[in-house]
């Protein structure tokens, strides 16, 4: 692919690039296994000494091709997609961690990530430890050790839609000589480019927006290509590896040591690859990504606009509102909008938004955000659940928040069904 075309031409074109004959759509390739003429071929793909696919928990060509389109997204030298976004944060972290490593998070993160972070890694031995990321450099620098691997964000919080101030933030982790990882699925590279900014590492849930239709989970981690491997802290990457015999990451791929270790080690004993035709689907959601992402952004200011007016409305949170906290932010990392979701708290408390959310006939109450179809989610008892009121209120998630997620629909019919149903109160 041309480097200068634009990210709307990406959406389109990059990944697959057929051939004489070939079909013009991305093909599933819907086999576990490939064939070679000869063993000693086969051998050297086991050795990666030659490219090519050998079995397609490792690699598979309808998966590389959206993998390479992902890639080419965010300006990342590689990218590996995983069976779910929950599969992506844990490789993220694995890939560089190991029993009495550590991490620092920004604690306004998605629950099933604080959960995987505070809990399940905790189990395995990798601690982590929440920082409020509004706080100052200094603040969140001292919670870094020396056994500190890491260092994670979101680029918009979910539900709590806090946006990073992506420079501070990575500048303290590269002070520190360990990666930024953000997690951008909110705004998607259509409205962020997070490694433009600083990040190392780029990840996302293609369940929400690259999907864009509930269809199928799934996960991607995008490597930047830029961080320095060789500063003393990550010798996995820079020692021979005993099972491919010995090959070292950064002198045999070079920029793309990260994703490929990523590749060969956790995917080859972990297996939480995606599988092909779930590609296929995602690769669909990408093809009209720099469509739709406008509408769902578009749809989301009036509605947060209106919301903002209403006297049944207790507060609102909308990073593209002019009154919001993070408003300067946004207008800085992503001017074009940051994305579909509202956050909301109803006169009447935890009842009310109940009874809101019961009264809503266009949007749905669904386990899910991002989708072309407006739905609605109360965090506190479903998302966020595990958490305790302290690591609610940490995480910026009240007990009356409502999340509504708004869809590509036509605006005047979203405000038409929130109306009805706060007039129902």
């Amino acid at each position: 692919m041309d480097p200068n075309q634009h990210i709307e031409t990406r959406c389109v074109q990059a990944g697959w690039q057929p051939k004489n004959g070939d079909p013009r759509v991305l093909p599933i390739f819907q086999s576990t296994t490939f064939k070679y003429d000869s063993a000693d071929y086969l051998g050297k793909l086991f050795d990666l000494e030659v490219p090519g696919h050998f079995y397609t928990r490792l690699s598979n060509p309808t998966l590389e091709c959206v993998e390479n389109k992902i890639a080419a997204l965010e300006g990342g030298v590689g990218a590996l997609l995983t069976s779910s976004g929950q599969a992506t944060s844990l490789f993220a972290i694995l890939n560089l961690c190991k029993a009495g490593d550590h991490v620092v998070s920004t604690v306004a993160i998605y629950g099933g990530t604080f959960n995987l972070f505070a809990v399940t890694l905790r189990r395995m031995g990798i601690e982590v430890t929440f920082v409020n990321q509004n706080d100052a450099p200094a603040k969140i620098a001292a919670a870094f050790r020396p056994a500190t691997k890491a260092f994670f964000a979101e680029t918009v919080t979910n539900p709590s839609l806090e946006i990073a101030d992506l420079e501070k933030l990575a500048k303290i982790a590269h002070d520190r000589g360990v990666p930024f990882i953000v997690d951008n699925t909110f705004p998607t590279p259509i409205n962020c480019r997070p490694i433009e900014w600083g990040a190392d590492v780029v990840t996302h849930s293609t369940t929400k927006y690259m999907d864009g239709h509930a269809q199928t989970t799934g996960g991607v981690i995008v490597d930047s290509g830029q961080f320095d491997w060789t500063n003393g802290k990550f010798p996995e990457f820079c020692e021979p590896d005993p099972t491919y015999h010995g090959v070292v990451y950064v002198e045999k791929f070079g920029p793309a040591a990260y994703i490929v270790k990523a590749r060969v080690q956790l995917q080859r004993d972990i297996g939480a690859q995606q599988n092909p035709f779930a590609a296929y689907i995602v690769n669909l959601g990408l093809e009209t990504l720099h469509l739709r992402i406008p509408r769902h952004c578009s749809n989301a200011l009036a509605v947060a606009k209106h919301l903002e007016k209403h006297p049944r409305i207790a507060w609102i949170n909308y990073p593209g509102l002019e009154s919001n906290p993070y408003h300067a932010l946004a207008q800085k990392y992503l001017p074009n909008g940051t994305c579909g979701v509202v956050s909301f708290g109803i006169q009447g408390g935890r009842e009310a938004a109940t009874r809101f959310m019961d009264g809503l006939r266009l949007a749905a109450i669904v386990t899910h955000v991002a989708d072309a179809r407006t739905c609605v989610l109360h965090p506190a008892s479903t998302t966020h659940r595990q958490l305790s009121d302290e690591q609610l209120r940490a995480a910026g998630i009240s007990a009356d928040l409502v999340r509504l997620s708004v869809g590509i629909e036509h605006v005047d019919d979203v405000l038409a069904d929130v109306d009805q149903a706060l007039a129902a109160l």
